[in-house]
């Protein structure tokens, strides 16, 4: 059964996505924009200038105590003891059986760290997190207190500088700096889902109006938009970014869901690494590769792909390119057929449309 409408949750922005126009829909949880002027517009607008996302429906979690380290080493794939104050690591946690319980960044402070989970496995992710405590390690869950706008576009920077003292250029990618912006208290963080130069502002509530205000207003001269799910969800295809509950989930593990960089089997024990390795030393059966449609056609979560008329994979996520012109998609196909240049085919509304095994990101990222 569905939620009523009473349930769901509005983010700090709520009123200024009313205000310009938004399309709002429940999604995990929230009244949320899925788009304002259109989703190709709004795509386009983050390639060539500058776009904003309301991103407060995600989640945050505070992990504190002498042990808070070796706990989220436990936890997590990726390896939490090389992190340095000040950076950011992507990641993801794991069942025992090493399908994926949700990805993930881990935020290191000078004396605590700062978990960032997906809105729709927010609660599940706590509950998870919070079974697997240590003795001495504090959690606390600070989603609801927790405004976050992503600004991303080339001229982001440009956009954002001229309202902090912080200098931007000095933020490497993955890494993040606290200071006021707008005049607002605020950790200032530069990781990003769309392939381009951008940050996140991490506020308090009460201060998002005044923020939401000032960013529009510096951008006026880039034609600053606010942008929707719709063109989020495009713009991380065009990169090949996992989405969870398409791309990945608890079915699939990370090797062959192309997350290996950041599966760290030398470290010491942690949740799922005794599955991943037995599954890295039987070999992949499967892998997410990225396609490109070679005729007209869009692919969509859930279609079948083909190899020679044998059903060889799934489609995960697949859209029409505004980029490229052409229909994109991610897929898991049998490891045979996983080659960059593989001649494949895509079942879409009782036909096969012909497809090829791609390098992805379908385009190139401009985040430096």
């Amino acid at each position: 059964m569905e939620s009523v409408t009473t349930d769901i949750k509005k983010t700090p922005f709520y009123e200024k996505h009313l205000a310009s126009g938004a399309k709002l829909v429940p999604f995990a949880g929230y009244w949320m924009p899925i788009q304002y002027n259109g989703i190709m517009e709004e795509h386009r607008r983050v390639r060539t200038t500058v776009g904003v996302f309301d991103v407060s429906h995600m989640g945050e979690f505070i992990v504190r105590g002498e042990k808070a380290e070796e706990f989220l080493n436990k936890l997590t794939i990726n390896d939490v003891s090389k992190m340095s104050v000040g950076q950011v690591q992507y990641s993801a946690m794991c069942y025992p059986d090493g399908g994926i319980v949700d990805d993930l960044l881990i935020y290191r402070f000078s004396d605590h760290y700062l978990m960032v989970v997906n809105a729709s496995n927010l609660a599940k992710d706590f509950n998870w997190v919070e079974q697997h405590l240590l003795a001495g390690v504090e959690l606390r869950n600070i989603s609801d207190e927790t405004g976050l706008l992503a600004i991303q576009g080339p001229q982001a920077f440009e956009v954002l500088q001229t309202l902090t003292d912080v200098n931007l250029n000095t933020i490497e990618f993955y890494h993040f700096k606290e200071g006021k912006i707008a005049g607002v208290n605020a950790i200032l963080s530069r990781t990003g889902y769309t392939g381009e130069k951008g940050l996140e502002i991490y506020h308090t509530p009460a201060d998002s109006s005044q923020l939401w205000e000032a960013i529009f207003e510096a951008g006026r001269k880039f034609v600053i938009q606010p942008v929707g799910l719709g063109a989020r969800d495009t713009l991380r295809l065009e990169m090949k970014y996992a989405l969870y509950g398409n791309d990945i989930d608890q079915t699939t593990n990370p090797l062959e869901a192309g997350l290996g960089w950041i599966t760290k089997l030398d470290k010491p024990d942690f949740i799922g690494k005794e599955a991943l390795l037995k599954i890295k030393t039987a070999g992949l059966r499967r892998k997410s590769v990225g396609f490109e449609m070679l005729e007209p056609g869009i692919p969509r979560h859930g279609y079948k792909v083909f190899k020679d008329g044998q059903e060889i994979g799934l489609v995960t996520s697949g859209t029409q390119s505004p980029t490229l012109n052409k229909g994109i998609g991610v897929a898991y196909v049998a490891i045979a057929h996983s080659a960059i240049g593989t001649a494949l085919e895509i079942e879409s509304r009782g036909k096969l449309v012909k497809a090829n095994v791609v390098k992805t990101p379908f385009i190139p990222a401009r985040t430096q």
